[in-house]
């Protein structure tokens, strides 16, 4: 970089603060930490304790074959109630929320976090989009990546 010329974020960065996405403070990682974009996942855990794919789909504005593509697996995962409480399917629930809400408030809304999601290229992975990378089992690389950024890295 010259002198005088300053840093211009990417695209697909998101505007560096600490609370990027709204954190709730919900969510233990396990390492004594919060999950950011946790309260989102909280807002659609069932009765039986897994995340509700009904409820993901209603709220983002998605049919439940849409949201099957999105997370990776086949449209009758999430009709069929064994399959939908599987650890893959859930996991990949929420992975997708996660993110998702992690970037929502510096995107402009859940729907505006989900194109981000689904359609905008990440150069740090070569172009690939965060809905790739989850489906790749990527989605702790992309939490990293916006932890990164979030605190002031670079994109």
């Amino acid at each position: 970089m010259t002198a005088g010329k300053a840093a211009r974020r990417p695209r697909s960065a998101p505007a560096a603060g600490p609370d990027v996405a709204g954190d709730t403070g919900i969510g233990d990682t396990g390492r004594g930490e919060t999950r950011r974009g946790a309260g989102l996942v909280l807002a659609h855990i069932g009765a039986d304790g897994g995340v509700a794919l009904d409820r993901v789909a209603e709220r983002l504005g998605l049919s439940k074959a849409q949201l099957a593509e999105m997370m990776g697996v086949r449209p009758e995962t999430v009709y069929r109630g064994d399959r939908a409480r599987a650890r893959k399917t859930q996991a990949r629930a929420t992975e997708l929320l996660e993110i998702v809400g992690r970037i929502a408030d510096w995107a402009g809304g859940e729907r505006q976090a989900l194109a981000w999601y689904r359609a905008e290229p990440i150069a740090a992975f070569g172009g690939r989009t965060a809905e790739a990378l989850v489906k790749d089992g990527r989605a702790g690389a992309v939490r990293d990546y916006l932890d990164h950024v979030a605190t002031g890295g670079f994109a």
